[in-house]
Formats: C-alpha cells, sequence, structure tokens
C-alpha cells in the first residue's frame, strides 16, 4: 500500500510539472503570437506609406498642371481684355469729349 501511494504521489507530481511546462508554454506560444501579429501590423502601416507614394505624386503633377493651365487661361483673358480697354480706348475718349464740350447734351 506504501509503495502505491509513493507512485500515486510521484505521479502526481509529475502531472504537476507536466501542466506548469504546458502552462509556461501556452504563454510563450500567446507572446510569439502577439509579436508576430505587432510585427505584421507595423508591416501593413508601413506598406499603406508606399502605397500612397505613388498616389499622392501623381495628384501633385495633376494638380501642378491644373494650376498652370488655369494661369495661363488668367493671363490670356487678361491680355484679351486689356487690348479689348486699349481698342475702346479712344472711342471712349471722344464720347466723353463730344458730351463735355456739346452744350446742348446738358
Amino acid at each position: 500500500m506504501d509503495e502505491a501511494l509513493k507512485r500515486l504521489l510521484e505521479a502526481e507530481y509529475q502531472a504537476d510539472a507536466e501542466v506548469a511546462r504546458a502552462s509556461v508554454e501556452r504563454e510563450r506560444t500567446i507572446q510569439e503570437a502577439l509579436d508576430q501579429a505587432r510585427r505584421a501590423e507595423a508591416q501593413f502601416v508601413a506598406g499603406i506609406a508606399e502605397l500612397q507614394g505613388p498616389y499622392l505624386s501623381q495628384a501633385e503633377e495633376r494638380a501642378a498642371t491644373a494650376i498652370n493651365e488655369l494661369r495661363k487661361k488668367y493671363d490670356e483673358r487678361g491680355r484679351a481684355l486689356r487690348a479689348q480697354a486699349e481698342a475702346r480706348e479712344s472711342a471712349a475718349v471722344e464720347a466723353a469729349l463730344a458730351v463735355l464740350l456739346d452744350p446742348k447734351r446738358n
């Protein structure tokens, strides 16, 4: 009987030790999985910036092109208005002088 109790106690100690080893292994596995997930997330976040880079460059190029086109249109419109003003300046001066000098219009 004494020998049977010793074997049972020994088996219980071994079982406790095995449970402790399994618990440590479980915690280590969980930590490895968390570390791997953090690394994957960091790579994903870094990849986003790399993916956005070309699109941002294209958007900046398109914006610069649009700005240049608008400037050209603005400059062309300004030149056209200036040309119209200069073409009509003499007629406007003549009309103003005619109004000022013609006493019948007062």
